[in-house]
């Protein structure tokens, strides 16, 4: 019983470090530019930031020359990238940061922890991991990242953690890539599902990503996601797939205001909404009808999520839309690879 117990204990770390398949790219090298104040045109790539001071990072802003400050503060870096791959996925690690953050690659916004003043929410545990879109990355010239920071009091900065640009190399090609920034409602309204609803006023959030590290501290129920993609006339005859990685906890998956698939129940039961505990470790992925796309023009996918506990929301990719073949060759590999990959881990751990 204690051996079950022992790998019982093993299967659920190796799991939550498996999923983290992500090479570094880019060492964002020390010293970064860093400046005490606030001022949004600082995220502006083109701001000329050499009169700023230098300091390295990761490390509390107090170790670095700024002791006993709190309040807001700037940091920006310049890199460029070597020997890459763009049909990657690209992640920014700022680990973890006190107290609160959001982070600009090229001007553009691609994530955030915790929450400013006046709603100030810290988020000073939180590892910080943000997608960045492709389409925000220059690939032949210089990059900009800029990361504006809020300490409330004790140490501040971008403390500790392997901060870099990191690669995800991926052997699927995408037919339309959906990773990135969604709309994002808390509530619940079937109204939410038609295309004809208008998100505007909704907030952002980042696909992948748990939304109580983007400013949703402790919020448990209802929240929807939307999103418009177009889609080539080219596919009108492929049958794809619709990848929604993994989900906290339940979802129901529309697709132009059709159900496109669900995992788990949302249905009240005496009164509450059961889960089991299955759902949020199952990978999303729906079979598309051929005739709930609009080829040649714009598609609104709306996801209804249930979290019934702690963390919630579209937390792991992949996140996009294949061909039935990229599916089960994915599927099929990616069996494979964990199988053989967990097996090496508990030859490592148990010995051969």
């Amino acid at each position: 019983m204690k051996i079950f117990y022992k790998i019982l204990l093993i299967t659920s770390i190796y799991t939550l470090s498996y999923s983290a398949d992500l090479r570094r790219s880019d060492i964002l090298i020390s010293p970064w530019r860093f400046e005490i104040g606030d001022n949004l045109h600082w995220a502006d790539p083109n701001f000329d930031d050499d009169n700023w001071e230098k300091i390295n990072v990761p490390s509390a802003w107090e170790e670095e020359g700024f002791p006993g400050y709190d309040g807001y503060a700037w940091y920006r870096v310049k890199f460029k990238f070597k020997e890459v791959n763009k049909k990657s996925n690209f992640y920014l690690k700022l680990g973890v940061i006190d107290d609160c953050d959001v982070a600009f690659v090229n001007g553009n916004m691609v994530g955030f922890n915790g929450s400013f003043p006046p709603d100030y929410v810290t988020a000073h545990q939180n590892h910080r991991e943000y997608i960045i879109p492709k389409e925000f990355l220059n690939f032949d010239g210089p990059n900009v990242i800029a990361v504006r920071v809020f300490d409330d009091h004790g140490q501040g900065g971008i403390k500790w953690g392997d901060v870099g640009v990191y690669e995800q190399k991926i052997e699927l090609f995408s037919i339309v890539e959906l990773s990135g920034r969604w709309k994002f409602k808390k509530g619940d309204d079937m109204e939410w599902k038609y295309p004809d609803y208008s998100d505007e006023n909704w907030s952002n959030i980042f696909v992948p990503g748990i939304w109580q590290m983007q400013g949703y501290k402790d919020y448990i129920g209802f929240a929807w996601y939307r999103r418009e993609f177009p889609i080539k006339k080219h596919w009108k005859d492929t049958s794809l797939i619709m990848m929604l990685g993994k989900i906290d906890d339940l979802d129901e998956t529309y697709l132009n205001g059709r159900l496109l698939g669900k995992t788990g129940k949302i249905e009240k039961i005496d009164g509450e909404i059961p889960v089991h505990g299955w759902e949020y470790t199952t990978m999303r992925a729906y079979y598309i009808p051929k005739d709930l796309l609009n080829y040649g023009g714009m598609n609104t996918l709306a996801v209804r999520v249930y979290d019934g506990r702690t963390n919630g929301g579209i937390y792991e990719g992949p996140i996009r839309i294949i061909t039935r073949e990229q599916y089960l060759e994915f599927k099929n590999n990616k069996n494979s690879k964990e199988i053989n990959n967990f097996k090496n881990f508990l030859e490592d751990i148990f010995g051969r």
